[in-house]
């Protein structure tokens, strides 16, 4: 894919953004044009053909459209167009995070790197994987249809200060509370 094509995949979502356009684009659904050389690594930062994407409005308009299908694949869909691209961990980072409540009744809210903000909860629940290799935690929360965002280290810091140990499974688990739902964020036992 071009430069001339990246500039054309962004005049048509701005212009389906701006008509708050439903269309569904040509018969047969989206055009295919395969895998483009965009990539966004595991910090959140978007690039294309190597470099990074500067423009934080183009980035939040890609990501506007970002899609992940069952087979894990990511794509940019827009109503013309469908392309493939990397990603080598979550699509978006959780960047900041504010806590209302307290206890099992406290609700926290995560901001993203595109700015989308998202409730911890039933729905959006907040997971760690953690690395065989490395013991490494990388926490997650998920944004929407099946894209998560990585919880950045600072604020993982501040979820970690929220945590209470409590009995799961015969095993003691540190987890926190957030819209009613617990979520289990590492082992009591490893402390």
């Amino acid at each position: 894919m071009s430069a001339n094509s990246l500039t054309n995949l962004e005049r048509a979502l701005s212009q389906s953004k701006s008509k708050g356009s439903n269309n569904s684009g040509p018969a047969g659904g989206p055009q295919m044009c395969g895998d483009i050389d965009m990539r966004i690594s595991r910090d959140g930062t978007w690039h294309y053909m190597g470099s990074p994407i500067g423009r934080k409005p183009l980035v939040k308009l890609f990501s506007s459209v970002l899609k992940r299908d069952e087979d894990g694949d990511f794509w940019l869909i827009t109503p013309a167009e469908m392309c493939r691209i990397t990603v080598e961990d979550a699509p978006f980072t959780a960047v900041e995070m504010t806590v209302e409540g307290s206890d099992r009744d406290q609700v926290l809210i995560f901001r993203t790197n595109v700015d989308e903000i998202v409730t911890a909860g039933a729905d959006n629940p907040v997971r760690v994987e953690i690395d065989p290799d490395t013991g490494e935690p990388s926490p997650y929360v998920m944004i929407r249809d099946g894209l998560e965002a990585l919880i950045t280290r600072p604020v993982f810091y501040d979820l970690v200060e929220l945590a209470e140990v409590r009995e799961q499974g015969g095993a003691s688990v540190m987890g926190i509370w957030s819209d009613g739902a617990f979520f289990e964020i590492g082992s009591a036992e490893d402390e």
